[in-house]
């Protein structure tokens, strides 16, 4: 009985969403006694099998994909160079790189095999993001407006190339809207290298 009776509905609740966490795994499992440390001993027994993977502590995934990561942080969003590449302004190899507002650890992590970068952003700057189809999954990632900005906020460089391909597809309007959440001395940056040839 035991690990085989919550298999099928755990199984379920992967089918449903692209990551789950420990808790509800917990609530499937509702075992009366000892509960935590069932729950714990029957993720083990899945991670052992290869059913599930582990993304980050307390969530879980059935896929190979470690943007998914940007789900066990929200608020976040995909952003900066991998956002340029999902745009294609932006031709260099890049690693998923996650912006969140919430109080984690900064750097590069490991998840499912590959590097993440993980930045921190200031909450009253967690706008300008979209869901993207990304295999059949839909994961947020900053607009081409948002992107641009951030690349000046974290001080990453932009090629000549990218910045003529932002400037093809950025919508001015929507870039000044962004702007006024930020102090005029940014503002005028950016707008200056937006304009600069």
């Amino acid at each position: 009985m035991g690990k085989t009776k919550y298999k099928q509905k755990i199984e379920e609740l992967f089918k449903k969403s692209p990551i789950v966490s420990n808790a509800s795994m917990a609530m499937i499992v509702n075992h009366k006694e000892k509960k935590k440390g069932y729950t714990k001993r029957m993720i083990n027994y899945l991670i052992k099998k290869g059913l599930i993977k582990r993304l980050t502590k307390g969530t879980y995934t059935v896929n190979n994909n470690n943007s998914l990561i940007v789900l066990s942080f929200q608020p976040a969003y995909l952003g900066l160079q991998d956002a340029l590449s999902f745009y294609d302004i932006w031709e260099q190899e890049t690693i998923p790189v996650i912006i969140t507002s919430r109080n984690v650890r900064s750097g590069i992590r490991n998840i499912l095999g590959g590097n993440v970068l993980i930045r921190t952003i200031n909450k009253k700057y967690l706008f300008g993001i979209e869901y993207q189809q990304q295999e059949n999954i839909a994961l947020p990632y900053s607009d081409i407006e948002k992107t641009f900005i951030d690349m000046i906020y974290f001080k990453e460089k932009l090629t000549d190339e990218a910045k003529k391909n932002i400037i093809k597809k950025i919508n001015k309007k929507k870039l000044n809207s962004y702007l006024k959440a930020y102090p005029h001395r940014f503002r005028k940056m950016a707008l200056k290298l937006l304009n600069s040839r």
